[in-house]
């Protein structure tokens, strides 16, 4: 039977949840902040069916490119209910130039993905205000992205981040970790706090078995839960492109470096090690920061399970030779950076020599 015009009215995109009009309001929203992340190599604005960017090829010898990609997890499960969106875009860049600083590579530009229900240009805005920050903070360019309308998707008020990373490393400047040997140590500087990770379990400690609010404070903490939970991810991208620039000249010779990223101290420093080596983490060698040993307490977790999921206060780590320690730390120091002895290499030894080293022993565990 064929329906009339009013038994069957008209269907279009935005009957269906899609306003291609909230989209273009979106996109004219964050263009000055966009803006803001321009480098000189960048080709065009955003807009187009790709981000373009071209490579200063006279600048190197032999190029190449480093990517990364990452999300920010459940910590946007807190930024929804907190309806703070303006820091959580620095934290998918951080996740991102992060990792791939680890290999000496310089972050050239940026791409996010922004995902939710139905769009809402002044929270979009906000978010990417966030990316734009972190991109400043890197020195990369933030080149083009996605901004996906999928109703019935996600839940009302939720969005889904993530974000794509590109750099450019010196084949011959590549840090790889094969230089490590037994007997250099790994030195660590300070996190922000919980950064990007073990969210789920943190999220499961701080609502559900203590039951606070997000307004709440915790006497250890500088401010409200709020506050501490979103403490956007240090980006280490300025410090560690100086300290690669002195060792070229000269200085402490870098010969690997670590994001303490998911996996905590347990998982990451181990990623660079050559085989047949492990490292030995100093338990107590440096402050574990407020927000960790409450977190411990109050979810009666266990050392090694914290070593495993956050980053313990350190939030990157270097490697050098112990006899150049000193002047590496009195590097860091003149940066305005607290840093710490964490371990030293050592041979593989036991069960651990037998699957090929790689592994963090942790010495001088406290009891429980």
């Amino acid at each position: 039977m064929t329906m009339s015009g009013c038994d069957n009215p008209a269907m279009n995109y935005q009957s269906a949840g899609v306003s291609i009009d909230r989209g273009n309001e979106t996109v004219a929203r964050i263009k000055p902040w966009v803006e803001k992340t321009r480098r000189p190599e960048q080709m065009g604005g955003i807009g187009g069916f790709g981000g373009l960017f071209q490579l200063d090829t006279a600048k190197y010898r032999q190029p190449v490119l480093v990517s990364g990609t990452d999300g920010v997890g459940t910590k946007l499960a807190v930024a929804h209910q907190a309806a703070i969106h303006n820091t959580i875009g620095i934290d998918g860049v951080a996740m991102c130039v992060n990792d791939i600083l680890v290999s000496g590579a310089e972050p050239l530009f940026f791409l996010d993905y922004l995902a939710t229900g139905i769009l809402e240009p002044e929270v979009a805005e906000a978010v990417v205000a966030g990316v734009a920050e972190g991109c400043c903070q890197a020195g990369c360019a933030l080149i083009g992205g996605e901004t996906a309308e999928m109703p019935g998707f996600y839940r009302p008020g939720e969005y889904d981040l993530a974000g794509f990373a590109v750099g450019v490393v010196e084949k011959e400047e590549i840090i790889d970790g094969k230089r490590i040997a037994a007997g250099d140590v790994m030195i660590g500087i300070a996190s922000s706090g919980l950064h990007s990770n073990g969210f789920s379990l943190t999220r499961k400690i701080v609502f559900e078995k203590a039951g606070l609010k997000l307004t709440d404070r915790v006497p250890e903490w500088a401010g409200t839960v709020a506050e501490e939970l979103l403490t956007p991810t240090r980006i280490y991208v300025k410090l560690v492109l100086e300290l690669l620039a002195k060792s070229k000249k000269g200085g402490p010779l870098i010969k690997g470096m670590s994001h303490i990223t998911g996996g905590g101290l347990l998982e990451n420093p181990n990623r660079v090690l050559p085989k047949g080596l492990d490292l030995q983490l100093e338990w107590g060698s440096w402050p574990v920061l407020p927000v960790f040993s409450w977190l411990q307490k109050e979810g009666n977790v266990k050392t090694m399970e914290m070593l495993r999921t956050y980053n313990m206060g350190i939030g990157f780590c270097f490697f050098v030779a112990a006899d150049q320690a000193a002047e590496f730390q009195k590097e860091l120091g003149a940066a305005g950076e607290k840093s710490w002895i964490l371990g030293q290499v050592i041979p593989a030894g036991g069960d651990s020599a037998a699957a090929g080293g790689r592994q963090v022993v942790v010495a001088n565990l406290p009891q429980e």
